[in-house]
């Protein structure tokens, strides 16, 4: 099995995020990828990836992943039926870290439980 195809998966991640600037190379039995993602949160889950496939500390896959905008955590278009908790949960594990969402969102939310399909809410770093 070669490199690539050990982690087809995460390259499968990136084409998916549209990370730019990318590149892969299999290099001495080591895969060495790089390119930029739009934030921290999508560099986030290509490591999570990288590591369910080769391990915490994965020795036969070296990863330069960039983030082009650090200011945010990342930005999240709300779906039908989502809460500020369930989207907490899914970027912070906490549904209790809802008040840091609603917080960077006051502009455009006035009532934490009053959120709407198609709005664009900041996740800020923590």
């Amino acid at each position: 099995m070669t490199m690539k195809s050990k982690y087809q998966a995460v390259l499968d991640l990136g084409q998916e995020l549209n990370v730019q600037e990318g590149d892969v190379r299999e290099e001495d039995g080591q895969l060495k990828v790089w390119g930029t993602t739009k934030t921290q949160y999508e560099k986030d889950l290509i490591w999570d990836k990288i590591k369910e496939i080769g391990g915490e500390n994965p020795g036969d896959i070296m990863a330069d992943i960039k983030v082009a905008d650090t200011s945010v955590y990342h930005r999240h278009l709300v779906k039908s039926g989502e809460t500020l908790g369930k989207i907490a949960k899914q970027y912070y594990g906490d549904p209790m870290k809802y008040k840091t969402i609603f917080n960077a969102n006051s502009d455009i939310l006035k009532n934490p439980d009053l959120i709407y399909p198609d709005q664009e809410l900041i996740i800020p770093n923590l």
